[in-house]
């Protein structure tokens, strides 16, 4: 009886011993930026710009440098990997286009599994919807907050930016090509307001784990930045990036006019901007070292895209050329991601949200499209996909990359409505072909070569088969054979469309 006893004491002594030695879930710690691109990072090997946060960030945990979004456009691409779900699948292609209220992201997954949950700064649902976030802090919180704490006039002799009215005012000046800052000093910018919400956040006390999303406005234009950081860069330290020979034909008609110093000035304001970012990143790492979670946090940077900063001749992202769709990933997890990594595999931005949910073991939902990034990330492998899709609706355009090419598919039938219009003629369908390992600017299409022609209907295929995986409506795609009609099908806009405005 006794020994009975003790074995049934022993049992649970050694279930219980086995409860407390397991693994406590992370907190989820996503920072994001808006319009931020890899290469203006130092982490990424860029020699000018100051970003000693994000490089940190960097020295210690992972830096993926193949990693992309799904759509070079703020809302889809941010409503996708925040489903991890394709932007088509979503019915969410277009800026305008609000998240539909059913749809579950990683908040709503999370919350459910029982996360904390909170997002500060721009989250671009298009709606009211918190989809799944407890607590938002957005621009109107920042609003009240200026009217309970008034900021000091400035003083009268600095020169500040004018309103942002962009296609309405010439592209210099939208683009804020005179480097001017933002009417506010440091204390009162959204983005050190949201870094010191995130900060009080990190703070509170509480018995279940987090996921904390601080999502920033800058670098994206006009590229605001307070009055203190006046002067950080000149415009004549940047170089203006040379034209290949077809880029003159797709220069949206509003850039054609920026002069060389203009587009310098551009490159100042983007590179002022993102140090300022960068200072806010600080603030809230900063607060989460000094908290005790930081060992149980995992930290996650992203761009929510790329940005061109005079590439092929444009200024903005809205294309499937490298530097607009390539974007930042940074993770970090103590004693869980290896410091100072670094990666070549190709990844998808809709691969982060099954990543997330794979290391809290939370079940991650069929509806999920993309794939757990959780064994390249633990070094078991060194590969993840072998092709990245990107697509962009407005210019019904779609991408595929693997290591080294680059395929670019364009019906070319669509005004674009997005305001970079090229102003000439529509030219109808256009495929390139970059060899990324020989040409890696992009100014070499090789779409024409006749050694390539089996390799370009491969990738169409390719394509054609992604489209028809991913539709919305499966069952409205062409049936005919014909791949071409299948592409120029899919990659029109088929949004969801918004709800209609119920009557007060």
């Amino acid at each position: 009886m006794r020994f009975a006893t003790f074995a049934v004491l022993c049992a649970a002594l050694t279930s219980g011993l086995a409860r407390a030695e397991a693994p406590k879930r992370p907190n989820i710690l996503w920072i994001c930026a808006d319009d931020h691109a890899p290469y203006v990072c130092g982490a990424y090997g860029n020699k000018i710009v100051r970003t000693p946060n994000l490089d940190r960030l960097a020295a210690e945990g992972m830096r993926f440098d193949r990693a992309y979004c799904n759509s070079p456009v703020c809302t889809a691409s941010r409503q996708s990997f925040l489903t991890g779900r394709y932007p088509r699948t979503l019915g969410v292609t277009l800026l305008q286009t609000p998240l539909p209220e059913g749809e579950r992201t990683l908040a709503t997954v999370l919350h459910a599994a029982g996360y904390n949950t909170a997002a500060i700064g721009k989250m671009h649902f298009n709606s009211n919807l918190s989809h799944g976030f407890e607590l938002r802090i957005d621009v109107p919180q920042h609003a009240r907050y200026l009217k309970t704490h008034p900021p000091k006039p400035l003083p009268k002799d600095i020169e500040v930016q004018p309103a942002w009215r962009p296609f309405r005012d010439p592209a210099s000046v939208w683009l804020n090509s005179a480097v001017l800052p933002h009417g506010a000093r440091d204390e009162d910018m959204s983005g050190t307001f949201f870094a010191r919400r995130a900060v009080d956040y990190l703070n509170e006390r509480r018995d279940k784990p987090f996921f904390l999303m601080v999502s920033f406005y800058e670098p994206h234009s006009p590229f605001r930045f307070p009055i203190e950081y006046r002067g950080k860069y000149r415009p004549e330290q940047f170089a203006v990036p040379k034209l290949g020979k077809e880029d003159e034909a797709q220069i949206p008609e509003i850039f054609r006019n920026l002069s060389d110093r203009e587009k310098q000035g551009i490159a100042a304001a983007y590179y002022t901007s993102t140090e300022f970012m960068d200072k806010n990143v600080g603030i809230v790492l900063d607060a989460l070292k000094k908290s005790d979670r930081a060992a149980d946090t995992l930290v996650i940077y992203t761009g929510d895209h790329g940005y061109m900063l005079g590439q092929h001749g444009r200024f903005e992202k809205h294309c499937c050329y490298e530097p607009a769709v390539r974007a930042p990933l940074l993770m970090r997890w103590p004693d869980h991601i290896e410091a100072g990594r670094s990666t070549q595999a190709l990844v998808e931005f809709i691969d982060i949200a099954p990543t997330v949910l794979d290391f809290c073991r939370v079940t991650i939902p069929t509806s999920v499209q993309g794939k757990s990034m959780a064994p390249l990330v633990r070094g078991e492998r060194d590969r993840h996909r072998e092709r990245v899709v990107v697509e962009y609706s407005e210019n019904e355009e779609a991408m595929i990359r693997t290591a080294r090419w680059k395929f670019i598919y364009g019906t070319g039938k669509r005004e674009r409505q997005d305001g970079y219009a090229t102003g000439r003629p529509l030219p109808g369908r256009t495929i390139r072909l970059y060899d990324e390992e020989s040409d890696p600017d992009e100014t070499t299409n090789l779409a024409s070569k006749p050694e390539h022609a089996r390799l370009i209907d491969e990738f169409t295929a390719q394509l054609a088969d992604h489209m028809k995986r991913t539709a919305r409506q499966p069952e409205l795609i062409p049936k005919d054979g014909d791949v071409h009609r299948l592409l120029e099908y899919c990659l029109k806009p088929h949004d969801v469309p918004a709800p209609a405005k119920k009557d007060k």
